[in-house]
């Protein structure tokens, strides 16, 4: 027995190497290649270095799509980061019909992204129930457009991120609110602490794993943007091409009949990096604090 221990493990873990490897793995060393060719769908390509990302500098739609993306990530992680911690407290007081309000919250989480866009879409046209009831009550005298102007249709996308979003965040923080010894808040307040200074001291503290987590994860999923600006502002980028993001850019580039699978690589490499940067600067920052 004491012979095959050495390798036992490695048979455990092959499965799932393999798994990884084959779908996460060569897929990413296939794009990091294919962005030094000039290989299309259904014909070949050669090599022809670093011309793919010098293109990069040129294409004025690239810009658009990198400054809707940052954008993206910088409305989202904040909002995202503590609205749904203020929503968890709310919902973790044993009050009643809380049940019923945190399967409510929870709800949009488990729609689907497209259908949920769709009835945003319908509700924010020129003719949608948003620019209907706005108009009856006298709010404006003519409908906003809120999917045909860049910046109204990028934040009107924003809210539906949020929205949709809130609920799921909630659930992580629910978990780790609980793991905050109430010992501690009892003794805040009886030191003459308030609600908001308990927050700050104690609570916020024993959530931060949880927070940066949270961060994480909403800022890769803000980089990765694609079906709320896909629906709401239409398959092909309908308000000059100015309403797109990094992940819209590459679909629209990669897919086809002759898609450019070199430069659509190498926009996929420029979207890691991009996305990676802002990442280990806030994990080194966290473990700073924390050190």
């Amino acid at each position: 027995m004491k012979a095959h221990r050495w390798y036992t493990p490695w048979l455990l873990v092959v499965p799932a190497l393999a798994f990884l490897g084959a779908f996460s793995l060569w897929p990413a060393i296939n794009t990091l290649l294919l962005s030094f060719t000039n290989v299309h769908t259904l014909t070949g390509g050669r090599f022809i270095g670093a011309a793919n990302y010098t293109r990069l500098w040129h294409d004025p739609q690239l810009w658009d799509a990198i400054i809707n993306t940052l954008l993206y990530m910088a409305v989202c992680v904040p909002l995202l980061t503590f609205l749904p911690l203020l929503l968890a407290m709310l919902v973790q007081r044993t009050l009643p019909f809380m049940g019923f309000f945190r399967t409510v919250f929870y709800f949009p989480v488990i729609a689907s992204a497209v259908t949920v866009a769709l009835i945003w879409q319908w509700l924010l046209d020129d003719r949608g129930l948003v620019n209907d009831l706005a108009t009856e009550v006298g709010v404006v005298h003519k409908a906003v457009p809120f999917l045909e102007d860049r910046w109204l249709l990028l934040f009107s996308a924003i809210a539906l991120t949020v929205w949709k979003g809130l609920g799921y965040y909630m659930v992580l923080y629910l978990s780790a609110l609980g793991n905050v010894r109430r010992e501690l808040h009892e003794a805040a307040a009886v030191d003459g602490a308030g609600g908001v200074r308990r927050f700050w001291h104690v609570t916020l503290p024993g959530v931060r794993g949880t927070t940066l987590l949270v961060s994480i994860l909403i800022g890769v999923s803000a980089m990765r943007v694609f079906t709320e600006l896909y629906i709401l502002g239409g398959s092909t980028g309908g308000i000059g091409g100015q309403d797109v993001s990094l992940v819209f850019l590459i679909e629209q580039y990669g897919s086809g009949f002759d898609g450019q699978l070199g430069y659509a690589s190498a926009l996929s490499v420029l979207l890691f990096v991009l996305t990676a940067v802002p990442l280990i600067v806030l994990a080194r920052l966290n473990r700073r604090n924390e050190g």
